[in-house]
């Protein structure tokens, strides 16, 4: 069995990036890992820990030491700000491009030109001060209401009237229109075009869009994609990998905004059950990438709650522990972050900071420092070199430095 297997710790910083004091002065001082240890009295986490988490913070600190076997090092994001989507399309081997931020009414009648040319019917409906899409009388497109204004639109579909691949055709074809940094193409079940227009908010300066929890789409049958601006997932390890025969998994968060034609995407929030599920990958793949995102870390420091993250790293943890335990003699298994998202930090928004990598397997050196590497891309680089293959527009694969 020959198996890579990376855990992302959305969230999991360990100490806010030296150009934070210049494009995010807020993030200046976040160390997320330090001050959840400094919040929560005797939190342990003995499998980070093994791994050499603590040596890629660079200190010993109360009950958490450095350890002396783990292979460890740590990464800057190549990509603006701190974003989970850009982030995970970063790992994958992307350089992610600058997007801009404009209200859709900005685009409406290019986009409107370009889905008429493809047989679509879309109709402008106004409001106040702004203007969205309905297209074929099944779905919307408009700005996204509920993530910073102006960063995303959204494409929000009634499921029993018209199959997710249409609306990803129809997001697609969005995509190429715009310059925001996601288009996100969503739809669920047992709604009609009603409960989405009945949802309808508008926001000050000539945004407009839908209420996604009000219109009742989360409810039944949910489905979601996300369309990064600059994203070619031909440039990816999962795309690269699975176009080669090769399998691959995709688990939690990460299945939703990394493309995985050729493989297989599970969605799942809960961090228990998104490790187990990751155990019960490593019993059906024999030969394989699997990445697993672990959410509800990333979640607590949306929050700001300190405890209720390190309730989380504690599950993970446990669980990281018999993932190591089941490596075969071939297996690699990676531990890093996306971003940071300081739960003490004073405000609810992911932290631009560096993030752990944490290296272990049968083949992997012991008491390898990797440094602080440039790119989380390097993770991606290192992925396809594994498989021998490569492609990746982005970062250096380590793999020569940690293997036996």
């Amino acid at each position: 069995m020959k198996r890579f297997i990376v855990i992302v710790l959305d969230g999991f910083g360990i100490g806010y990036m030296e150009d934070a004091k210049v494009v995010r002065p807020s993030d200046v001082g976040s160390n997320t890992l330090k001050h959840i240890l400094d919040k929560v009295g005797g939190l342990k986490l003995p499998n980070l820990e093994a791994l050499g988490l603590m040596n890629a913070l660079g200190e010993d600190y109360k009950e958490m030491k450095k350890s002396t076997l783990g292979t460890f090092g740590s990464a800057n994001l190549t990509h603006f700000g701190a974003d989970t989507f850009y982030g995970h399309q970063e790992i994958m081997g992307t350089n992610p491009k600058m997007p801009v931020k404009e209200p859709f009414t900005k685009n409406i009648n290019k986009v409107k030109a370009a889905l008429e040319e493809k047989g679509y019917k879309a109709e402008i409906h106004k409001g106040n001060e702004a203007e969205f899409l309905v297209v074929n009388d099944v779905l919307t497109v408009a700005d996204n209401i509920e993530a910073d204004l102006g960063q995303a639109y959204n494409i929000t579909s009634a499921l029993d009237y018209i199959d997710f691949k249409e609306v990803l055709k129809i997001g697609k074809i969005v995509r190429a229109n715009v310059k925001v940094s996601r288009v996100i193409t969503f739809g669920g079940e047992e709604i009609d075009i009603n409960n989405i227009l009945n949802a309808v908010e508008e926001k000050p300066n000539g945004f407009i869009g839908i209420n996604a929890p009000k219109s009742g789409v989360y409810d039944n049958g949910y489905q979601c994609i996300h369309l990064g601006y600059g994203i070619d997932p031909e440039v990816q390890a999962p795309t690269i990998l699975g176009r080669a025969g090769i399998d691959v998994t995709l688990l939690g968060k990460v299945a939703d905004i990394v493309s995985n034609d050729f493989g297989k995407s599970i969605s799942c929030v809960d961090t228990e059950e998104v490790l187990k599920l990751t155990l019960k990958e490593m019993d059906e793949i024999k030969e394989g990438f699997i990445c697993t995102n672990v959410q509800e870390t990333d979640l607590s420091g949306h929050g700001e709650d300190a405890f209720k993250y390190a309730e989380k790293l504690k599950i993970a943890d446990k669980y990281i522990g018999e993932i190591k335990d089941k490596l075969s003699e071939e297996d690699i298994l990676l531990i890093m972050a996306d971003h940071g998202n300081d739960p003490t930090i004073g405000h609810s928004r992911h932290t631009r900071e560096r993030v752990p990598l944490l290296i272990t397997g049968h083949k992997i050196k012991s008491g390898i420092d990797l440094g602080t590497r440039r790119t989380l891309s390097d993770v991606g680089a290192t992925v396809l070199n594994y498989f021998n293959k490569e492609g990746n527009e982005n970062g250096e694969s380590f793999l020569k430095d940690i293997l036996k």
